[in-house]
């Protein structure tokens, strides 16, 4: 049986999160935006008192759906149409929360195969239905929902039942994988044959290889195996059209690429039922490092020196000193040991060093590889961290990170029982640019704190280092004040912040993708004949608005349209 996450929050039932253990915490938070921490959560809606319209779904509809995948897999009970609505961003809990529930699924399907996807895809377009891939329900950016005046029926397609790694091509360092299969399944199914896909994502828990794909996705090891885009190597992907095949070769001259196409298509063009994706052998060794900068500008000069350098790390990382506060915030309550090596590491850093430690900036570095090439690695590192006056502090902080880096939507939540909103953007640009952004970013936000009259926390780390540039990953906290809707506060500050992204040279999302949350910049991002480009491709393959529509591409252009042809006609 498919487990899913919380339908009021992320993660497993059985997992949540808890600030007990951490003394120092529970001040950070009241200081930062005003929560107790200690004080009770907020009560809970209970599922039954959910207002949940009856599936407006045809009866031949119906029964084509169970022919096509067996009658125990098409289910139209409460729980499953509420945990397939939405995704997991702060606007999709607070409205479910709130018993706003928009237009949620009529019906659910879990295909088996690629065959019984293009059965119901085909029963899809000749009922006119809507059909929306569904991998892990990670989205945060809109990708998964309904627009509120969907009048057809709606299908929610979830591919959790095709979950194998099929083959593993070990020369060529290629594995053929089934879309529905989730980071944890992947690894563990690779590992078993000493390979690795690299690929780690923070919602790397909870969600799938189709969903990556669909939404352009980036993992914390970026640096050294590549995004989803480079390690994608070919697709399958059943489209009004027929079946798309691309081949797994190692390059191609044949046109624009069709398999860039399908990535970052949100479901657009169909369904991702199978993926060709580059594998490594498992490295002999991995280690973490942490490392103190004194400041922002010298930590970010490191990170630009690491990439124009020989070194080759697995993941370059730093956080502002807001961050930085923040991350020492959650450390748990140590043994005496542990106390007074941290009041040694800070007199050491103050007095010998001379860091300010409200400017202290802390940066995790990962090598990978054989023994021999980590210890070079970390040489050529360590070197340039010493020039720029940064200390490495071992492995201890590294090791933390590692276990603990896919826990923060638990806490995102934890703030949220509270009354507290938290969510995050991220945009990447320029070596050059990246601190005029972020000083573009940081003044946008408090203005629009102070806009909405509440105080505000924003937060950032440089993630994802490429050779001409780096990501930024942003986040922002706050109560909302008593006066106005939450939402409507909590739109001012995100638009602020996307809008300086723009206005100040980076793109609207470095890998979150688009879906409907970031519809409304992407003419800016990518000019108004790049929209136009997408929108030719969306209507050529899917006239009939089928598939996913409204993602990316906002409302379309236009609803009185001719619905698609069924595949193969």
């Amino acid at each position: 049986m498919t487990r899913h996450m919380k339908w009021w929050g992320w993660g497993d039932e059985a997992v949540s999160f808890d600030h007990h253990d951490k003394p120092a915490l529970a001040p950070f938070v009241k200081q930062a935006i005003g929560i107790d921490l200690d004080a009770p959560p907020l009560p809970l809606i209970d599922l039954n008192a959910l207002s949940i319209p009856r599936p407006s779904l045809p009866d031949h509809f119906a029964d084509v759906l169970r022919a096509a995948v067996g009658p125990e897999h098409v289910h139209t009970t409460p729980l499953e149409r509420i945990v397939h609505a939405y995704g997991k961003s702060l606007r999709d809990l607070v409205r479910v929360r709130s018993n706003d529930l928009g237009r949620i699924p009529d019906v659910v399907v879990y295909p088996a195969s690629e065959a019984e996807v293009a059965t119901v895809l085909s029963a899809a377009l000749e009922t006119d239905a809507v059909l929306i891939p569904f991998g892990g329900g990670t989205n945060i950016v809109g990708s998964l929902e309904s627009a509120a005046d969907e009048h057809r029926p709606v299908v929610s397609l979830d591919l959790a039942r095709m979950d194998r790694v099929r083959s593993i091509d070990a020369a060529s360092g290629l594995a053929v994988i089934a879309a529905g299969a989730l980071g944890p399944d992947i690894e563990t199914q690779l590992h078993a044959q000493g390979f690795t896909l690299g690929h780690f994502p923070d919602s790397f828990t909870h969600s799938t290889l189709g969903g990556w794909i669909a939404t352009r996705s980036s993992g914390m090891q970026s640096d050294l195996y590549g995004d989803i885009a480079q390690i994608t190597k070919a697709v399958r992907v059943v489209t009004p059209r027929g079946t798309l095949v691309t081949r797994s070769v190692p390059a191609s001259s044949t046109g624009p690429s069709v398999r860039e196409m399908v990535l970052g298509s949100e479901g657009r063009l169909g369904v991702i039922t199978e993926a060709t994706v580059q594998v490594h052998r498992l490295p002999a060794q991995r280690k973490i490092l942490g490392y103190f900068f004194p400041d922002w500008d010298r930590g970010i000069a490191a990170m630009t020196a690491i990439a124009a350098s020989d070194a080759a790390p697995s993941v370059t990382r730093v956080s502002d000193p807001n961050e930085t506060g923040f991350s020492l915030a959650t450390r748990k309550a140590g043994s005496a040991v542990d106390r007074v090596t941290s009041r040694l590491l800070r007199a050491y850093l103050q007095r010998a060093k001379r860091f300010d430690l409200s400017a202290l900036c802390l940066s995790f570095i990962g090598f990978e590889g054989s023994p021999e090439h980590v210890k070079r690695q970390r040489s050529l590192v360590g070197s340039i961290v010493s020039a720029h006056g940064g200390v490495c502090v071992g492995s201890s902080p590294g090791t933390l990170y590692d276990q603990k880096k896919f826990d923060t939507p638990y806490i995102r939540d934890y703030l949220l029982d509270r009354g507290a909103f938290a969510d995050v953007s991220e945009t990447a640009t320029t070596w050059s640019n990246l601190r005029p952004l972020y000083d573009a970013v940081t003044a946008a936000a408090n203005t629009a704190f102070a806009e909405v009259g509440v105080h505000g926390y924003l937060m950032c780390h440089l993630a994802h280092s490429y050779h001409s540039g780096a990501c930024l990953y942003f986040t922002f906290a706050f109560r909302p004040g008593d006066d106005g809707a939450p939402l409507t506060q909590y739109d001012t500050v995100k638009h602020a912040i996307q809008q300086a992204f723009i206005d100040a040279g980076g793109t609207l999302s470095h890998h979150h993708a688009v879906g409907r949350e970031h519809a409304e910049w992407l003419a800016d991002d990518l000019s108004a004949p790049g929209v136009e480009f997408i929108a030719a491709l969306f209507e050529g393959v899917d006239p009939g608005r089928n598939l996913n529509p409204g993602a990316i591409i906002g409302s379309d252009r236009s609803p009185e349209v001719t619905p698609s042809p069924a595949p193969g006609t």
